[in-house]
């Protein structure tokens, strides 16, 4: 533990940061793993109760602007990067706030559960893309039913929001493929922070042009923070401390439960109710995800 002396004789004062780590660290990497889920989910419901003030455009530039400067504040990325890696920062900057505004379009007009069940076919097409085996078929057949009763069953659901949907897991997918780049040719968050930055710029001229001066509104800013907090910085953390104690299998896992989060929150944050045939197709992106996450992990481990 880090202590300060704040004078001869005085008691020692402990670095905050150093009890945060230890905090921390006191937590099972599992709890974690759930803690980050909800933060998400919870910072989602959060940022669609700013809808009707400034719009699902300026909610997303607010919670990027937000992430952004906090990542830049604590990384402080270098510029000096080569060309490659400037590529790969800028096409995972373009990708991120293309995601982040498909998924909140889609927020607009579906509830929060369904959403999140279409987005996750996104990380599931990664997981068992290229494979062969007939048991990663039987995960996509399994994901594939789930969104179908989701659409069959979509009741008073529009059809744009099912499609935005779609657009933020097909964005996921490259997200997904281009944060392993990332990580390759950049060290630390530096890259994270810098594609944050470009994301922050792609979204804040949407948001801009259907918000306008609404987005400067002092209890808008703070809960746009409070957004970005919940739904970029606290999670990213806790992610990354959970990944460094516990096997990538087991967080991929983890991981797949988001969809079945997302649909409590909803509920108990946003009132938002689904019917029985939507429960059980979350049910069935889960068990796809969780199997698809298991199988492809114990395969490449073999």
């Amino acid at each position: 533990m880090h202590v300060d002396r704040v004078g001869p004789g005085s008691l020692p004062r402990v670095s905050l940061t150093a009890l945060a780590g230890r905090a921390l660290g006191a937590v099972p990497p599992p709890a974690q793993v759930l803690a980050g889920i909800v933060s998400v989910q919870v910072g989602a419901a959060l940022a669609k109760q700013l809808f009707g003030a400034v719009g699902s455009a300026g909610a997303v530039a607010l919670r990027l602007f937000f992430a952004a400067l906090v990542l830049l504040v604590v990384w402080r990325p270098s510029f000096r990067m080569g060309r490659r890696a400037w590529a790969v920062v800028v096409g995972y900057g373009l990708v991120l706030g293309a995601m982040n505004l498909c998924f909140y379009l889609a927020l607009a007009k579906a509830p929060l559960g369904i959403v999140v069940t279409i987005e996750f076919l996104g990380p599931l097409a990664v997981a068992i893309g290229g494979s062969r085996r007939l048991l990663d078929g039987v995960w996509a057949l399994l994901a594939a039913g789930g969104v179908a009763l989701l659409t069959e069953g979509r009741g008073e659901l529009p059809l744009a929001g099912i499609l935005f949907a779609l657009a933020a897991a097909a964005c996921w997918a490259c997200y997904i493929l281009l944060s392993a780049a990332l990580g390759r040719h950049t060290t630390d968050g530096g890259g994270l922070a810098l594609g944050m930055a470009l994301a922050a710029m792609v979204a804040a001229p949407v948001g801009i042009l259907d918000s306008g001066t609404a987005l400067l509104e002092p209890w808008v800013l703070v809960v746009g923070l409070g957004v970005a907090l919940l739904s970029s910085v606290i999670p990213y953390s806790l992610e990354l401390e959970a990944l460094r104690r516990m096997p990538p299998k087991v967080f991929g896992v983890l991981m797949s439960l988001e969809p079945a989060v997302a649909a409590l929150v909803g509920l108990v944050v946003l009132g938002e109710i689904l019917g029985p045939v939507q429960w059980l197709a979350v049910l069935l992106v889960v068990t796809a995800a969780a199997g698809a996450t298991r199988t492809a992990r114990t395969g490449r481990e073999r």
